[in-house]
Order: structure tokens, then sequence, then C-alpha cells
């Protein structure tokens, strides 16, 4: 399921000098204003680990930390994105997870994104990354703010217990597929549990003959079916791993296009995944939205965004 070879808009800088960066850095914040168009063009042409020695060059430099000091210089959409690039992939994670549960209510689709999304090892660097920067068990944490199935679909991913081979086992394919039926279209009421247990174990190739047998057993397509099966949440989760086992930069581009498209922006989501996935596979998220929407990213993003923050976003696209 993982990409092959970087596909992302952000690669490695040439000739990368760490302190020439926190110098420009720490110019840009100098004096009564901020320089935003100098922080742009180091941070959103940097890649995660070179983020990281600028700052440790900057807090060797000047004692503070580089993120505290630019959170205090900027503000609004412009800085959650800026804050978000200097963090390692596994903590920006956990930070957006921790933030959707914190408060009042939760923002499952925050939940459902990522953990619907992420490899087994991800999933794992992010459960470690959540307690050393919280102190939290990040299980506790999604069962203390969710409930019912979609809760112990969660649960289910947190494990990162899906077999993440390539074997398919024709056999299986056909039983998940007739379980899954007779779990659903072929019954009053629905068990969930049969779903989870197909949709959260199996490896992706077996999954997409699944999905195949799915459709020749019941005439529909599996996403038709779980639309019609569940509600909420529960719809929601399934939708995204069913999604993201077929094609993961299509699902990417549906969210950032839902991101964009009516009255008013998602920015939570925008953010995230702009910031999230501009190292790993932005170059084929923009295809797809383009295939999928008839209309670059880049568009999107500049009628929906303003100043700063659409400079900084056009920038991890790949530029303008």
């Amino acid at each position: 399921m993982a990409a092959i070879g970087n596909r992302g808009t952000v690669t490695e800088a040439p000739g990368f000098d760490p302190e020439a960066d926190m110098q420009k850095l720490r110019e840009a914040m100098k004096g009564a204003g901020t320089d935003e168009a100098a922080i742009i063009e180091v941070l959103a042409h940097r890649t995660i680990a070179q983020r990281q020695r600028i700052k440790e060059a900057f807090k060797r430099a000047v004692g503070k930390d580089l993120a505290d000091e630019l959170s205090s210089e900027l503000s609004g959409d412009f800085r959650s994105v800026v804050l978000g690039l200097l963090m390692p992939a596994p903590v920006y994670d956990a930070s957006e997870l921790r933030n959707a549960m914190k408060g009042a209510g939760t923002e499952e689709a925050c939940l459902i994104d990522i953990l619907a999304s992420r490899s087994n090892a991800e999933i794992k660097a992010i459960i470690a990354a959540y307690k050393k920067q919280f102190g939290r068990d990040l299980e506790e944490d999604v069962i203390g703010d969710t409930s019912g199935m979609f809760q112990r679909v969660l649960v289910s991913l947190l494990t990162a217990g899906r077999d993440e081979s390539d074997h398919v086992d024709e056999a299986l394919a056909l039983q998940d597929a007739k379980e899954i039926y007779e779990a659903g279209e072929a019954r009053w009421g629905t068990d969930e549990v049969k779903f989870l247990t197909v949709l959260c174990v199996r490896n992706q190739k077996h999954l997409l003959r699944v999905f195949d047998e799915y459709q020749k057993i019941s005439g529909k397509d599996i996403e038709e079916s779980i639309k019609g099966e569940m509600s909420g949440n529960l719809e929601d989760v399934f939708l995204a791993i069913v999604k993201c086992m077929r094609n993961k930069q299509a699902f990417f581009a549906e969210r950032l296009y839902k991101s964009m498209k009516g009255l008013g922006t998602t920015d939570s989501v925008l953010i995230r995944i702009m910031v999230s996935r501009a190292e790993i596979d932005m170059l084929d998220i923009k295809a797809q939205f383009q295939k999928m929407y008839g209309k670059t990213l880049q568009s999107f993003i500049k009628g929906d965004t303003s100043g700063d923050y659409r400079k900084i976003l056009l920038e991890l696209c790949g530029g303008e």
C-alpha cells in the first residue's frame, strides 16, 4: 500500500544548510513585523528530516524552541500549517488526534482520516508519539470519546494488526464476500462485526478480491451496500477503509475537494492533508484530483484561501 519511491511535492533541498536556514528564520522574526515569505521559502521546501535539523540549529544558537517562537509571531491557519510542518509525521498525527478529542466535542472525521489510512508501522509510531507528547494512552482516549460499533472499529485499527502481505486466498475471499453479504444485504438488520472482521484485518489485495466477489454475489458495489446498511460515523469509517484500499490518493483527493466545495472551507481537513501528504504522495493526489473533478487542486486552493495561508498551501502543492 506504500507509494513506490517519493511521490511528494516536497523533496530534499539540494545543498541544504541548516545553519543558513536557521539564520533566515531568525531574520524573518526580527523587528516589528514578520517576513512570512521567508518562512514559506524555507519551511515549504525542506523535508521533515531537514526541518528537524533546522530546529536543532535554532535551539543551539538561540536557546529557544523554533516552534514556540514562530507560534508567538504568527496567527490563524498560516500558523497551523507552519507548526504542522515542524513536527515529525507521527507527532503531527498524534497532535491532530489529540486536538480532535480535546474539549467538548469530538472531530470524528480526523480520527477516521488518520486511522483508516495509515499503515501498521505508522499507527504504532503514532501511538508511541501520543504517549510521549501527551502522557496519555491513545486507545483509552479514543474509547473515552467514542462509542458503539464506531468505537470498536477504531480500536481494531489501533491494534495495527492488519495483514500487510500480498497473499490472496481465493476461497477465503469468496467466503468473506458471502459472509458480508449475509451480514448485511441478505438479512434484516446488519451484523456490523462481520464487516469489521473483514475490513479491518484483511490485506489490500485480498480485500480488492472480496469487493469483486461481493459485486458478483449482491449485484451491488460494496460502497453502495455500506451506505444502505450503515449510517453516521460507522458508515464514514467503513467507506474510508474501502476507499483507502482501492485508491488512497483518490480518497485524499475527495477529502480535499469536500473540504473546499460549497460554503466555507473546512480548513482543519485541508491543512491536515496538505501537511501530512506533501512529502509522501501529493503528486498522485493532485493527479487524482484533476482526474476526478476536472480542475487542478491549485485552482481550488486559490479560490478558497487567501494571503500567506494560500501561498504556503500552493507551495506544498508544488507551486502554482
